[in-house]
């Protein structure tokens, strides 16, 4: 189940096609701008959007995807800890 700051992909394989259309059209975008001038530029958005709206929310979803279901989060007394399952 996903809340409001769950960045986890349903697997692990679109979550790294994500990253890689997201951080190619990001570097292609900016490799393009000296051929296609400006427009090239165009590109970075939709990076950003394949990335869900940055690169450090896409790391923070790989990190959630490779833990999902193996760590659990359990709090007891105002203490949180994560165990394994």
């Amino acid at each position: 189940m996903s809340g409001p700051g769950d960045f986890a992909s349903a697997t692990l394989t679109r979550h790294l096609v994500r990253g890689g259309l997201g951080f190619g059209a990001i570097v292609v975008g900016f490799a393009l701008l000296p051929v296609a001038g400006p427009v090239s530029l165009l590109l970075a958005p939709l990076g950003l959007v394949a990335l869900r709206g940055c690169p450090m929310c896409w790391a923070i979803g790989l990190a959630q995807t490779l833990s999902r279901g193996r760590l659990r989060r359990a709090c007891h007394d105002g203490q949180c800890t994560l165990r394994r399952s």
